[in-house]
């Protein structure tokens, strides 16, 4: 057996892949995925209340509403544990391209379901389902995308490479926000809300081929395939979710503290705004909208930049920054709201990105670094997701639930609720050390089954394996 060992380094080529090339795949394909979950999350804050709910009143409604979109979070672990497991015994670029079209199918079929009206109790149940579908699919999709920028790009740029498929979620945001806000431009709120909304869900067909077809051209990452040589080498089975809960416990429960401000304070800013300004200041939503769609575009931009920074001063400190930053801002956010003027909306939306970009961009890189290769797909993805259940699926209800009734809403319990996260994510950054030296080749999994002390770097597991055979 044979298997190529040339080191994964700053000037390692990467087996067909240019750096460049696996980012925009990254990129385009996890666009592609979260302008169909966000979608899914501003029709709901708009008009899936109204047409999947009708027989309830409108906070009602529109929290039904968000809880079919809340079980779309419940999923994203289960998700992220099944595409882990073949991730980390496969390979990632199969399990992005399942994801892909798993979370196309369902958003396509979205934009073409019958409403209440039409099916009765049916169609909330339908529109659970593709939910489920959507969660799923995103659940698999994050790690495998991250994964594949960290484990391609060079070990002294991997905070700024790392960094791009997560501005898939501003530029999914942006897309999403974008449609909508042109349609209710061109369209009266009755047209909208009787066949208008669908057409967003059904354009995702154009950028799942064209996501499909950048994606299909990947080969694997190199990192992977000396764990992967290295695995095959042990007489035990991988499971690699097993494998995680033994030997990287502490770093699930670090990552997923690291997501409930960043999750939390975002699905605040960019969805919860939305049920805001419709339903308790009765307004049109297009100040927000606009708001945004602006706040998106500078975000997008700002996420490999703040990336690019984390490789020169730490994940940690521009980490601080951002949870730190969410948990003061929203003191002034829903003032600035309050007043519906645009550039104190425009302010407040932007700022808020801005301060959730300090976490989210270095992310990637971070929680990839946390774990070793072997089990970095499933434990990544359990970690980010478990923290999205807590955070991002519960943030909406609880937000809604906070603000109370429309004629005496109580934004300072939203506050309070995002300050305490805030708190949480500060004390699980403290907690986690520094791992921007940190070298991707490692793995404790490997190194238990070599006998290998903690401290020895993956290549030494693969000369042992290569050794033996």
């Amino acid at each position: 057996m044979t298997v190529d060992k040339t080191p994964v380094g700053a000037n390692a080529p990467t087996r067909g892949n240019s750096i460049v090339k696996v980012v925009f795949a990254s990129l385009i394909g996890t666009s592609v995925e979260w302008y169909d979950f966000f979608l899914y999350g501003s029709a709901a804050a708009l008009v899936f209340g109204k047409l999947f709910f009708p027989d309830s009143d409108p906070v009602t409604a529109t929290l039904l509403s968000f809880g079919t979109y809340a079980l779309g979070f419940v999923a994203r672990p289960l998700g992220g544990i099944v595409f882990g497991h073949f991730g980390d015994r496969v390979g990632r670029k199969n399990m992005l391209v399942i994801a892909l079209l798993m979370m196309g199918v369902a958003t396509i079929a979205i934009g073409l379901l019958p409403t209440h009206a039409t099916i009765g109790v049916a169609a909330p149940i339908l529109l659970l389902v593709c939910r489920l579908v959507q969660g799923f699919a995103v659940g698999g999709e994050w790690g495998g995308a991250v994964l594949m920028a960290s484990e391609n790009g060079a070990d002294q740029h991997r905070g700024f490479w790392a960094s791009w498929p997560q501005g898939g979620v501003p530029l999914g945001n942006l897309l999403a926000t974008g449609v909508l806000w042109v349609l209710q431009a061109v369209q009266s709120d009755d047209t909208f809300e009787s066949w208008g909304w669908r057409i967003p869900f059904i354009l995702s067909a154009v950028l799942v081929v064209i996501g499909l077809w950048v994606r299909l051209s990947l080969v694997e990452s190199p990192v992977f395939a000396e764990a992967k040589a290295a695995m095959e080498e042990t007489a035990e089975r991988h499971l690699p979710l097993l494998s995680v809960i033994r030997s990287y416990p502490r770093e699930v429960l670090v990552a997923m503290g690291m997501r409930l401000a960043e999750n939390t304070s975002y699905y605040i800013f960019v969805t919860v705004v939305l049920t805001y300004v419709k339903t308790y200041l009765d307004a049109d939503t297009g100040v927000i909208l606009e708001a945004l769609l602006i706040g998106a575009a500078i975000q997008f931009v700002a996420v490999p930049l703040v990336g690019a920074l984390s490789d020169k001063v730490g994940r940690r400190p521009l980490y601080l920054v951002g949870a730190i930053g969410v948990g003061v801002w929203v003191w002034f956010f829903f003032g600035l709201v309050d007043s519906l003027s645009e550039p104190k909306v425009l302010l407040a939306v932007v700022v808020g990105l801005l301060f959730h970009t300090f976490m989210y961009a270095p992310q990637a890189a971070f929680f990839s670094e946390l774990f070793g290769t072997s089990v970095r797909y499933t434990g990544a993805s359990v970690g980010y997701q478990l923290g999205s259940i807590l955070a991002g699926a519960l943030a909406p209800i609880i937000a809604v639930a906070l603000l109370g009734e429309v004629s005496e809403k109580n934004t300072t319990a939203v506050a309070i609720y995002v300050g305490i996260t805030a708190v949480i994510t500060v004390a699980a950054v403290l907690v986690a050390t520094e791992t921007r030296h940190t070298s991707l080749r490692h793995d404790r999994v490997l190194q238990a089954h070599d006998g290998a002390t903690v401290a020895e770097p993956l290549d030494q597991a693969v000369d042992q394996a290569l050794d033996r055979a």
